[in-house]
């Protein structure tokens, strides 16, 4: 399967650098995949869209303040965390890297130091803070920058605009995007309606956002990332399943730990885990029954997942149709419902 099939062309107008305000009057294309047709609607028409019973799957991983802007030498690096190994150890993309080798120690603030370590095969750099705990969560609040996608520029958005309104434990580097469009009075509406809401916590990391580079889709390798399903919250899907309950899943990092963490005889397996998984046409699904996400990059992996979710055919159709019709893309832009 080749990657550029799953490539289209975007304006530049089209990609959102401001989010919309309120969130949820943003517009949704609602997208049936039985009648294969495509319905104009707003977000905050989700009330009237989804059924009592239903269940929505959330990811609540906070963002971190992700980027450094820090100085070296006299001149300005950019150091991005993209996970956390260990206490005092991430692994990070930095620029410029030839600067940036083994062995060279940066000052973060008044309080802290990081020290390049090795570079991994893939480019990143394994770097070690002096300290761990609450020093460091306090310093990078102190200097650390939000890390918004570099498709994004000139944005007056903040980072509470980069943050969904019920995120919780900080650890990812990326927004779950897909939960940017829910206000807390949309999660009440819904919650009156009879709809069960869920939290999992997968922390968004480079896995989610790297570009692919193969040229075969077969050929991508993802990188994993971290989640947490709780005893509970396995406990209510595996009920809400065997009741033939619509189990829809806000963004793609809510399907990969619900299929990750899914096994066909016992259902929904509790636990924290690492996932690379990587959903792509011909996957067989297990348990995502209906599916809230963004419009993605060109040839990306989340374009990968929702087309085997949808058919790659429906999607880039259903593409084309928000394009000419003047939807906002990406981290900022509008949403779809595919169901």
């Amino acid at each position: 399967m080749n990657v550029q099939d799953f490539d289209y062309v975007l304006p530049e107008s089209l990609i959102a650098t401001e989010p919309a305000s309120p969130r949820d009057s943003c517009r949704l294309m609602l997208v049936n995949r039985k009648d294969e047709t495509l319905e104009d609607r707003r977000f905050f028409e989700l009330v009237d869209l989804l059924r009592e019973g239903d269940v929505l799957v959330f990811n609540n991983s906070k963002v971190l303040p992700a980027r450094l802007l820090l100085e070296h030498k006299g001149r300005e690096v950019e150091i991005f965390l993209t996970k956390r190994l260990s206490e005092t150890d991430w692994l990070t993309l930095v620029r410029p890297g030839k600067l940036l080798v083994p062995g060279v120690s940066v000052r973060v603030g008044k309080d802290l130091e990081l020290e390049i370590v090795k570079v991994e095969e893939d480019g990143q750099r394994l770097v070690r803070f002096s300290d761990g705990g609450e020093i460091q969560n306090r310093v990078l609040q102190e200097v650390g920058h939000t890390p918004l996608p570099p498709y994004i520029k000139n944005s007056r958005a903040d980072f509470d605009d980069y943050q969904t309104v019920y995120a919780e434990d900080e650890g990812s580097v990326a927004a779950p995007t897909a939960g940017l469009h829910f206000t807390e009075n949309l999660l009440q509406k819904l919650e009156q309606k009879g709809v069960q809401l869920e939290f999992v916590r997968l922390d968004v990391g480079i896995g989610t956002f790297r570009p692919i580079k193969t040229d075969k889709v077969e050929d991508h390798f993802m990188h994993s990332e971290r989640y947490i399903l709780r005893e509970d919250v396995a406990s209510r899907l595996n009920t809400a399943k065997k009741e033939g309950r619509r189990i829809i899943a806000v963004g793609t990092t809510s399907v990969r730990v619900l299929e990750d963490g899914f096994d066909k005889g016992a259902g929904f397996l509790a636990g924290e885990r690492e996932t690379n998984i990587f959903i792509y046409p011909g996957y067989e699904w297990q348990c995502v029954d209906g599916l809230i996400t963004n419009f993605h990059l060109p040839k990306s992996s989340l374009l990968l997942l929702v087309s085997a979710f949808a058919g790659k055919d429906f999607i880039l159709r259903a593409y084309e149709k928000a394009i000419q019709e003047s939807y906002r893309f990406y981290s900022f832009g509008d949403a779809m419902f595919i169901e």
